[in-house]
Formats: C-alpha cells, sequence, structure tokens
C-alpha cells in the first residue's frame, strides 16, 4: 500500500490515488515531449491547414500514396511508447472530484521529510510524475510534483505521502 496516496482534509470526497493505474489513463502526459517543446505560439489555422494540404500533395504526386498504419502498428508504437517513456498527470482533475469546501485556501503537499504548503489555486499548475524511463517511481516516489512551468523539471518534489486540503 506505499503507493497509494490520499487527498484528505476539508474536502467533500476523500480520494485515494493510485499511480500505478495512471498509465492507462488518457490525461496522462509525455513528461519529456510536454517540458521540451516549445511555447505555443499563435498560427493562423488556414494558412498552416494550406501548408499542411500543399505539403501531402506534393508527396503524394512525388512518392505516390502511402496508406495509415495498421491498428497492429499503432498499438505496437503504443506500447513501446509505455515500456520506455516519462510520464505525468495533472493534479487539477482530482483535486476538483474532491470537491474542497468553501473556504479551503491551502494545499499541503506531506513528504517524509517535511510538509510543502502553498496555495490552493496554484494546485492547479502541479503535474504529477508516476513513471520515469517506463518504469514506476519506487525508490523516492510514488510520484514526483512538477510544476507546470518547468522550474523544478530536474529537481521535483519527491518522496510524497500525501495531500491535505486547509
Amino acid at each position: 500500500m506505499e503507493s497509494i496516496i490520499m487527498i484528505k482534509g476539508r474536502v467533500k470526497f476523500p480520494i485515494t490515488l493510485d499511480p500505478g493505474v495512471w498509465i492507462f489513463d488518457d490525461r496522462k502526459i509525455d513528461m519529456d515531449v510536454f517540458f521540451s517543446s516549445e511555447p505555443d505560439k499563435p498560427a493562423d489555422e488556414l494558412e498552416e491547414y494550406t501548408k499542411n494540404a500543399s505539403k501531402h500533395w506534393d508527396r503524394e504526386i512525388m512518392e505516390g500514396a502511402i496508406y495509415p498504419p495498421t491498428l497492429k502498428s499503432e498499438k505496437k508504437y503504443e506500447k513501446e511508447k509505455i515500456m520506455t517513456g516519462t510520464f505525468g498527470i495533472p493534479l487539477l482533475p482530482f483535486l476538483k472530484n474532491a470537491e474542497p469546501e468553501s473556504g479551503a485556501s491551502t494545499l499541503h503537499i506531506e513528504t517524509q521529510d517535511e510538509t510543502k504548503s502553498m496555495s490552493l489555486d496554484a494546485a492547479d499548475e502541479l503535474i504529477l510524475g508516476f513513471s520515469q524511463a517506463g518504469k514506476p517511481l519506487k525508490e523516492d516516489g510514488p510520484v514526483y510534483i512538477y510544476y507546470k512551468d518547468g522550474s523544478n523539471y530536474t529537481n521535483p518534489i519527491k518522496n510524497v505521502l500525501g495531500f491535505t486540503i486547509e
């Protein structure tokens, strides 16, 4: 049961989190892609569509039509990605499901060494890392906590035991 994390305190519904099942969750984020990508810059949708259609048309004329990958090859690719990837999941959906009581304003992150506190509003910027290089975080896990801005990507909050909302 060491991999179970609780969200408790001033919430309508205390929640038990099991990071071991998040690998199957559609909300998971590939951490390497998330923290290495350039910030999204606004683009003209029509211009982007025209460029992509033009590239596709040129490629089909030069190389011939390329048929999409089969379902079998897509499943194989996804399996390899899961077995080698580093993944996380946003904390916000879990906080919303717990339904903090009105007046609750602080999130306490309980770790083995200390308790870190932050405003509940700032907590929606947290990502719970649960897998590194395809392996669960057993030694200093079960989750790492990252800020969405990447400021602690190389030094995340580790040894998380649970969350308390006050």
